[in-house]
């Protein structure tokens, strides 16, 4: 089996994600990421401050929430990662868009990446875990030729 995924899109965006794709491939592929399943659920502000409240006690709208599945990824599901859920918000994806002067695609790739690298176990609490994730992000942007 290979890597799978799935978008639900409740926001209802009007443009085109379809290059997400291969921005996606890159990741699991520099990763090294096989027989892999993830969604990603693309949302509003209210929705997303909901689940920030919820399950992060912050009581505020951000841009992407990442509930990772796996404690253990030896753990198989007929034979299948089950990585977990990508949430993003819409409307501050395009805020942020706009706010750093770059494009629609560079802004949701880089918080689909962003996002993918928390289901594989990525974080930055210290500034040495910022730099490799950061770091990740900018080699599968930039190898896919989405630039700021």
């Amino acid at each position: 089996m290979k890597n799978t995924y799935e978008i639900n899109d409740l926001y209802k965006v009007d443009f085109d994600y379809s290059y997400l794709d291969n921005v996606i491939k890159r990741t699991l592929k520099h990763e090294k990421v096989q027989n892999a399943y993830f969604s990603i659920i693309f949302v509003d502000e209210k929705t997303i401050q909901e689940l920030n409240k919820n399950y992060r006690h912050i009581d505020k709208v951000t841009d992407v929430i990442s509930f990772a599945f796996e404690d253990n990824k030896d753990l198989l599901y007929n034979d299948i990662r089950v990585l977990g859920d990508i949430y993003i918000c819409i409307p501050r994806m395009l805020e942020q868009a706009s706010d750093y002067k770059h494009s629609i695609k560079r802004e949701l790739s880089f918080l689909t990446v962003h996002g993918l690298l928390h289901l594989l176990g990525y974080d930055h609490q210290t500034k040495e875990e910022e730099e490799i994730m950061f770091g990740l992000q900018e080699l599968v942007l930039n190898a896919e030729k989405i630039t700021r």
